[in-house]
């Protein structure tokens, strides 16, 4: 198992169309071993210093926060949600950091969560998170709310605007690897479903391209169909259900992005084709059909963690409320590899084939205070107010 996963990253760092080999202001000044994650990123990213190196606030704590999401209909971005209301406001609130966060949804629509952002900071708040946004169409509006000292921090996702702090898993890392490893499963050879996220936003652009990009490396594998499931079991169900039902040819793999790998699961199972692997995001309803059925893959990868995300970019924003002084504009995490064991250990025997939730890496192996002291000029706890 370990020989084939470094065996994925190297001829995953081969592909070059992705590969940064000169790193700008803000990413050379980490350390070697983060300056590493950052080689193979989607050239849109960027990579350069942070506008909130010398960051005040417009007051002390406690903050009031917008959580500007542009979608509610999945189960990550209930999981996500849930870390919100459930654990980072009540620990926030207790510590005397935050007062209260305003959330909105957007439903896919780039001109609703532009007007509900603005109307966020019209009405006061102290920083802003969105959430899996189109990479321009808000930069306008994080200027805007730059210019009213309101920082805007990209959750799980990346927007151009050198305005905002970007927050999530190398996606074009995470496309690339799961590429691999499903070519290797598959034995190089044969036909493999592509099951997009939402096109036109940006990590699921940036996990598609990589995946393109490495699957060309191998000649004998085709793409022969994609999909968009939208990160939405329902959906994603539907769109294979759809794809197989009219396309009879043998599919010998199925690369999924996460969030919907349950829905694609279940399109098989009910298709009455033999199983091929799928990659897998996390989704614990998937990984339970894995723990029952262990010989059918074996790797997932930690590339969407809801919970562990919002985690990291909520921290990002205590720290640069704090005045810590952020050095980059991206923070970037590479995509852990989990396997059987780590399911075994997540879930029980009995574990739920519908289940909502999500397998997920540990509260402190996503993004670690230690890592993230090393973004930060002046770093510090931020569970700890500091002086304003």
């Amino acid at each position: 198992m370990r020989r084939s996963l470094t065996g994925t990253m190297g001829a995953l760092i081969a592909v070059s169309a992705l590969t940064t080999t000169a790193w700008a202001d803000g990413v050379d000044q980490l350390p070697a071993n983060e300056k590493k994650i950052y080689e193979v990123v989607d050239p849109q990213v960027p990579l350069g210093a942070s506008a909130y190196k010398d960051f005040k606030p417009k007051k002390g704590p406690p903050w009031k926060i917008g959580y500007a999401s542009s979608y509610a209909g999945n189960t990550w971005r209930a999981a996500a949600l849930d870390a919100v209301m459930n654990d980072l406001l009540p620990r926030s609130k207790k510590a005397g950091l935050v007062s209260e966060v305003v959330v909105t949804q957007s439903d896919l629509k780039d001109a609703v969560q532009i007007q509900q952002m603005r109307q966020m900071v019209d009405d006061g708040v102290d920083a802003i998170i969105i959430c899996c946004s189109n990479v321009t169409a808000l930069n306008q509006t994080i200027e805007y709310a730059y210019k009213a000292g309101v920082p805007v921090f990209s959750f799980s996702g990346y927007v151009t605007s050198p305005y905002a702090i970007n927050g999530a898993a190398n996606h074009a890392q995470g496309g690339g690897e799961m590429a691999i490893w499903l070519a290797d499963k598959i034995g190089k050879k044969g036909n493999v479903l592509l099951v997009s996220g939402i096109p036109g936003f940006a990590s699921s652009d940036s996990f598609d391209k990589a995946a393109k990009d490495a699957l060309a490396k191998y000649p004998d594998i085709k793409i022969v169909g994609e999909v968009a499931g939208k990160w939405t079991d329902q959906v994603a169900q539907v769109e294979v259900q759809k794809f197989l039902a009219t396309n009879p040819i043998q599919i010998d793999g199925i690369l999924t992005q996460g969030a919907q790998e349950n829905g694609v699961l279940n399109a098989m199972l009910q298709s009455g084709r033999d199983m091929v692997p799928i990659t897998l995001g996390g989704e614990a309803s998937a990984a339970c059909y894995w723990r029952k059925n262990p010989e059918w893959i074996d790797a997932g990868f930690h590339i969407w963690p809801p919970r562990r995300e919002m985690q990291q970019m909520w921290e990002i924003m205590l720290r640069t409320l704090e005045g810590q002084g952020p050095k980059v504009q991206s923070f970037l995490r590479p995509v852990l590899p989990f396997t059987i064991d780590d399911v075994r250990a997540a879930i029980p025997e009995d574990c739920d084939l519908n289940s909502t939730d999500f397998v997920e890496p540990k509260a402190d192996g996503w993004f670690p205070s230690a890592i993230a002291d090393q973004y930060f000029e002046r770093p510090a706890d931020p569970w700890k107010p500091v002086a304003q």
